[in-house]
């Protein structure tokens, strides 16, 4: 059993509990995802499989057909038993009550400033200062003559590989593709996230 999938950010709601605590959720869109290869222990070591969504078929002048993925991620799988190359998964994979890991890229900033991007508190705001917003000194004078590595200084912000854990998966809906995970998930709306799936109902039993 592959314990990932590749899916869409569809927005954010809210739901509410039992308990009548109102949580903030994400849904996710689940398109099926094609087994694009499979990686066998004998030839590469370790067993795996490539999904992949989004396929789009185009022919060369010969008239020879390939088909070209739109995304594709490797999951590391204990055994390849049923997960043959052209097969299908679903959102059926994850089903609810699940906790699984979310990845994406995060929302770019652009070039951001100190007070933004590292929380700075800013310089005096009266008595004629001119140091509002700046980031202040940066190293010392003459030695050791250089600025440190790793100083905080303005630049760009945002665009980054953010990585999740311990989300619970609310709701699963494998007929419409859809799931519930609770809190935010990286990215804007319709960025591509992968979900691998830490543990499961049955994995609890």
């Amino acid at each position: 059993m592959c314990k990932g999938l590749i899916a869409k950010k569809a927005g954010m709601s809210r739901v509410f509990l039992e308990t009548g605590e109102a949580v903030p959720v994400t849904y996710l869109e689940v398109e099926p995802n094609i087994i694009v290869r499979t990686k066998t222990e004998e030839k590469d070591g370790y067993n795996a499989v490539v999904l992949g969504i989004g396929p789009k078929k185009w022919k060369t002048r010969k008239g020879k057909e390939h088909t070209k993925f739109k995304v594709q991620k490797e999951w590391q799988v204990e055994s390849l038993e049923g997960l043959d190359p052209g097969t299908e998964l679903t959102a059926k994979s994850i089903p609810a009550e699940s906790i699984v890991t979310v990845s994406g890229i995060s929302k770019g900033k652009g070039f951001q400033g100190v007070i933004k991007r590292h929380g700075f508190h800013g310089g005096p705001k009266t008595h004629g200062s001119h140091s509002h917003r700046r980031g202040g000194s940066i190293g010392m004078c003459a030695f050791p003559g250089r600025v440190l590595k790793g100083q905080k200084m303005p630049g760009r912000m945002g665009n980054d590989k953010v990585t999740l854990s311990k989300r619970p998966v609310l709701t699963s809906d494998p007929e419409k593709g859809v799931i519930c995970v609770k809190g935010p998930v990286p990215g804007p709306t319709g960025a591509t996230v992968f979900v691998t799936v830490e543990s499961s109902p049955e994995s609890k039993e």
